[in-house]
Protein backbone atom coordinates (compact mmCIF):
# COMPACT_ATOMS: atom_id res chain seq x y z
CA UNK A 1 0.00 0.00 0.00
CA UNK A 2 1.38 3.42 -1.03
CA UNK A 3 0.18 6.97 -0.45
CA UNK A 4 -0.06 7.35 -4.22
CA UNK A 5 -2.73 4.61 -4.33
CA UNK A 6 -5.45 7.03 -3.15
CA UNK A 7 -7.50 9.76 -4.77
CA UNK A 8 -9.22 11.22 -1.69
CA UNK A 9 -7.93 12.24 1.73
CA UNK A 10 -10.80 12.31 4.24
CA UNK A 11 -9.77 14.37 7.26
CA UNK A 12 -10.91 14.74 10.77
CA UNK A 13 -10.46 18.45 11.47
CA UNK A 14 -10.21 19.08 15.21
CA UNK A 15 -7.11 17.52 16.70
CA UNK A 16 -5.70 16.82 13.24
CA UNK A 17 -5.75 20.16 11.40
CA UNK A 18 -6.99 22.47 14.16
CA UNK A 19 -5.21 22.43 17.53
CA UNK A 20 -8.35 21.83 19.54
CA UNK A 21 -6.51 20.98 22.76
CA UNK A 22 -4.86 24.41 22.88
CA UNK A 23 -8.17 25.98 21.90
CA UNK A 24 -10.00 24.12 24.66
CA UNK A 25 -7.45 25.00 27.33
CA UNK A 26 -7.54 28.69 26.38
CA UNK A 27 -11.34 28.73 26.10
CA UNK A 28 -11.71 27.03 29.47
CA UNK A 29 -9.28 29.36 31.26
CA UNK A 30 -12.00 31.56 32.84
CA UNK A 31 -13.36 28.38 34.45
CA UNK A 32 -10.28 26.32 35.21
CA UNK A 33 -8.43 29.27 36.76
CA UNK A 34 -10.98 29.02 39.58
CA UNK A 35 -10.41 25.32 40.26
CA UNK A 36 -8.65 24.61 43.56
CA UNK A 37 -6.44 22.70 43.32
CA UNK A 38 -5.73 23.48 39.67
CA UNK A 39 -5.77 20.27 37.56
CA UNK A 40 -3.03 19.56 35.03
CA UNK A 41 -3.59 20.28 31.34
CA UNK A 42 -4.19 16.60 30.59
CA UNK A 43 -6.55 16.21 33.56
CA UNK A 44 -8.64 19.08 32.19
CA UNK A 45 -8.64 17.58 28.68
CA UNK A 46 -9.53 14.11 29.96
CA UNK A 47 -12.44 15.48 32.01
CA UNK A 48 -13.60 17.43 28.95
CA UNK A 49 -13.44 14.25 26.85
CA UNK A 50 -15.62 12.36 29.34
CA UNK A 51 -18.33 15.01 29.44
CA UNK A 52 -18.21 15.72 25.71
CA UNK A 53 -18.47 12.05 24.73
CA UNK A 54 -21.33 11.49 27.16
CA UNK A 55 -23.26 14.53 25.95
CA UNK A 56 -22.78 13.56 22.31
CA UNK A 57 -24.25 10.14 23.08
CA UNK A 58 -27.26 11.62 24.92
CA UNK A 59 -27.99 14.41 22.42
CA UNK A 60 -26.58 13.29 19.04
CA UNK A 61 -28.60 15.83 17.08
CA UNK A 62 -27.38 18.85 19.07
CA UNK A 63 -25.04 21.20 17.24
CA UNK A 64 -21.50 21.28 18.61
CA UNK A 65 -21.54 24.98 19.49
CA UNK A 66 -24.66 24.29 21.58
CA UNK A 67 -23.24 21.10 23.11
CA UNK A 68 -20.01 22.69 24.37
CA UNK A 69 -21.82 25.01 26.81
CA UNK A 70 -23.26 21.90 28.49
CA UNK A 71 -19.76 20.42 28.73
CA UNK A 72 -18.62 23.67 30.36
CA UNK A 73 -21.47 23.45 32.87
CA UNK A 74 -20.71 19.79 33.67
CA UNK A 75 -17.04 20.64 34.26
CA UNK A 76 -18.05 23.46 36.61
CA UNK A 77 -20.27 21.08 38.56
CA UNK A 78 -17.56 18.42 38.75
CA UNK A 79 -15.05 20.89 40.22
CA UNK A 80 -17.56 22.77 42.42
CA UNK A 81 -17.58 26.14 40.63
CA UNK A 82 -20.61 28.31 39.81
CA UNK A 83 -20.99 29.62 36.25
CA UNK A 84 -23.48 31.77 34.34
CA UNK A 85 -25.31 30.85 31.16
CA UNK A 86 -23.33 33.49 29.27
CA UNK A 87 -20.02 32.01 30.41
CA UNK A 88 -21.13 28.63 29.12
CA UNK A 89 -22.33 30.09 25.82
CA UNK A 90 -19.07 31.98 25.31
CA UNK A 91 -17.20 28.70 25.41
CA UNK A 92 -19.49 27.28 22.73
CA UNK A 93 -18.64 30.26 20.52
CA UNK A 94 -14.90 29.81 21.03
CA UNK A 95 -14.43 27.05 18.42
CA UNK A 96 -13.80 29.54 15.62
CA UNK A 97 -10.92 30.98 17.67
CA UNK A 98 -9.13 27.63 18.09
CA UNK A 99 -5.81 27.82 16.23
CA UNK A 100 -4.69 25.72 13.29
CA UNK A 101 -1.54 23.66 13.73
CA UNK A 102 1.32 25.61 12.16
CA UNK A 103 1.88 23.02 9.41
CA UNK A 104 -1.75 22.42 8.42
CA UNK A 105 -2.34 25.10 5.80
CA UNK A 106 0.89 24.50 3.87
CA UNK A 107 0.50 20.71 3.95
CA UNK A 108 -3.11 20.93 2.74
CA UNK A 109 -2.08 23.27 -0.08
CA UNK A 110 0.57 20.79 -1.20
CA UNK A 111 -1.74 17.78 -0.97
CA UNK A 112 -4.55 19.60 -2.78
CA UNK A 113 -2.52 19.37 -5.98
CA UNK A 114 -2.83 15.57 -5.94
CA UNK A 115 -5.95 14.63 -3.93
CA UNK A 116 -9.54 15.57 -3.44
CA UNK A 117 -9.78 16.79 0.17
CA UNK A 118 -12.77 15.94 2.35
CA UNK A 119 -13.74 16.80 5.93
CA UNK A 120 -15.60 14.41 8.26
CA UNK A 121 -15.96 16.37 11.49
CA UNK A 122 -17.89 16.35 14.75
CA UNK A 123 -18.36 20.10 14.58
CA UNK A 124 -21.29 22.22 13.34
CA UNK A 125 -21.22 23.99 9.99
CA UNK A 126 -20.91 27.54 11.29
CA UNK A 127 -17.97 26.70 13.54
CA UNK A 128 -16.22 24.80 10.75
CA UNK A 129 -16.48 27.74 8.39
CA UNK A 130 -14.59 29.89 10.91
CA UNK A 131 -11.92 27.19 11.26
CA UNK A 132 -11.70 26.65 7.50
CA UNK A 133 -10.57 30.25 7.07
CA UNK A 134 -7.43 29.31 9.02
CA UNK A 135 -6.71 26.28 6.80
CA UNK A 136 -6.41 28.13 3.52
CA UNK A 137 -7.90 25.55 1.13
CA UNK A 138 -11.29 24.81 -0.37
CA UNK A 139 -12.36 21.29 0.56
CA UNK A 140 -14.10 19.21 -2.09
CA UNK A 141 -16.74 18.05 0.41
CA UNK A 142 -17.53 18.80 4.05
CA UNK A 143 -19.57 16.40 6.20
CA UNK A 144 -20.32 17.51 9.76
CA UNK A 145 -22.13 16.05 12.74
CA UNK A 146 -24.78 18.71 12.13
CA UNK A 147 -25.35 17.28 8.64
CA UNK A 148 -25.57 13.68 9.84
CA UNK A 149 -27.40 14.11 13.15
CA UNK A 150 -24.85 12.09 15.12
CA UNK A 151 -21.27 12.25 16.31
CA UNK A 152 -18.26 10.08 15.55
CA UNK A 153 -17.42 7.35 16.45
CA UNK A 154 -20.99 6.46 15.38
CA UNK A 155 -20.96 4.26 12.31
CA UNK A 156 -23.63 6.36 10.61
CA UNK A 157 -21.19 9.28 10.19
CA UNK A 158 -18.86 7.07 8.16
CA UNK A 159 -21.76 5.49 6.29
CA UNK A 160 -23.00 8.98 5.39
CA UNK A 161 -19.58 10.02 4.09
CA UNK A 162 -19.18 6.85 2.05
CA UNK A 163 -22.64 7.23 0.51
CA UNK A 164 -22.07 10.86 -0.42
CA UNK A 165 -18.62 10.17 -1.85
CA UNK A 166 -20.04 7.34 -3.97
CA UNK A 167 -22.41 9.90 -5.46
CA UNK A 168 -19.29 11.88 -6.43
CA UNK A 169 -17.80 8.82 -8.12
CA UNK A 170 -15.43 7.90 -5.29
CA UNK A 171 -15.14 4.28 -4.14
CA UNK A 172 -14.07 3.22 -0.65
CA UNK A 173 -10.73 1.85 -1.83
CA UNK A 174 -9.78 5.28 -3.16
CA UNK A 175 -10.13 6.96 0.25
CA UNK A 176 -7.43 7.38 2.90
CA UNK A 177 -9.00 8.42 6.22
CA UNK A 178 -6.56 10.76 7.95
CA UNK A 179 -6.93 11.69 11.61
CA UNK A 180 -5.41 11.97 15.08
CA UNK A 181 -8.16 10.39 17.19
CA UNK A 182 -8.05 6.65 17.72
CA UNK A 183 -11.46 6.83 19.41
CA UNK A 184 -13.39 9.01 16.96
CA UNK A 185 -11.77 8.01 13.69
CA UNK A 186 -9.42 5.06 13.46
CA UNK A 187 -11.64 2.57 15.25
CA UNK A 188 -14.60 3.30 12.96
CA UNK A 189 -12.30 3.42 9.92
CA UNK A 190 -11.19 -0.13 10.75
CA UNK A 191 -14.80 -1.27 11.11
CA UNK A 192 -15.66 0.15 7.70
CA UNK A 193 -12.63 -1.25 5.92
CA UNK A 194 -11.13 2.16 5.20
CA UNK A 195 -7.40 2.60 4.75
CA UNK A 196 -6.23 5.01 7.42
CA UNK A 197 -3.41 7.37 8.28
CA UNK A 198 -2.63 8.38 11.88
CA UNK A 199 -1.45 11.97 12.33
CA UNK A 200 -0.05 11.39 15.81
CA UNK A 201 0.00 14.96 17.10
CA UNK A 202 0.36 13.77 20.71
CA UNK A 203 3.43 11.61 19.98
CA UNK A 204 5.46 13.34 22.72
CA UNK A 205 2.69 13.09 25.34
CA UNK A 206 1.13 10.34 27.39
CA UNK A 207 -2.52 9.35 27.08
CA UNK A 208 -5.24 10.46 24.68
CA UNK A 209 -5.87 14.04 25.82
CA UNK A 210 -9.20 15.40 24.65
CA UNK A 211 -10.36 12.05 23.23
CA UNK A 212 -11.58 8.97 25.01
CA UNK A 213 -9.41 5.85 25.28
CA UNK A 214 -10.23 3.71 22.22
CA UNK A 215 -9.98 0.40 24.07
CA UNK A 216 -8.13 -1.99 21.78
CA UNK A 217 -5.79 0.08 19.63
CA UNK A 218 -6.96 0.25 16.01
CA UNK A 219 -4.76 -0.77 13.09
CA UNK A 220 -3.15 2.05 11.11
CA UNK A 221 -1.84 1.75 7.55
CA UNK A 222 0.29 4.91 7.76
CA UNK A 223 1.60 6.94 10.71
CA UNK A 224 3.14 10.42 10.79
CA UNK A 225 3.78 12.95 13.57
CA UNK A 226 2.43 15.89 11.61
CA UNK A 227 0.68 16.96 8.44
CA UNK A 228 4.03 18.20 7.15
CA UNK A 229 5.45 14.67 7.46
CA UNK A 230 2.50 13.30 5.48
CA UNK A 231 2.97 15.85 2.70
CA UNK A 232 6.71 15.16 2.59
CA UNK A 233 6.14 11.40 2.45
CA UNK A 234 3.72 11.83 -0.44
CA UNK A 235 6.23 14.04 -2.27
CA UNK A 236 8.88 11.35 -1.80
CA UNK A 237 6.48 8.65 -3.02
CA UNK A 238 6.04 10.64 -6.20
CA UNK A 239 9.81 10.64 -6.64
CA UNK A 240 10.53 14.09 -5.27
Amino acid sequence: MKLTDFKVLAFDCYGTLIDWETGMIEGLEPLTSRFDPRPSRDEILEAHARHESSQQAWTPGMRYRELLPIVYKRLAEEFGVSVTTEECSAYGRSVGDWPAFVDSADALRRLKRHFRLVILSNVDNESFMASNAKLGVEFDAVYTAEDVGSYKPADRNFEYMLEKLRSLGVEKGEILHTAESMFHDHGPANRHGLANCWIHRRHAQEGFGATMHPGEMPRCDFRFKSMAELADAHRDALGG
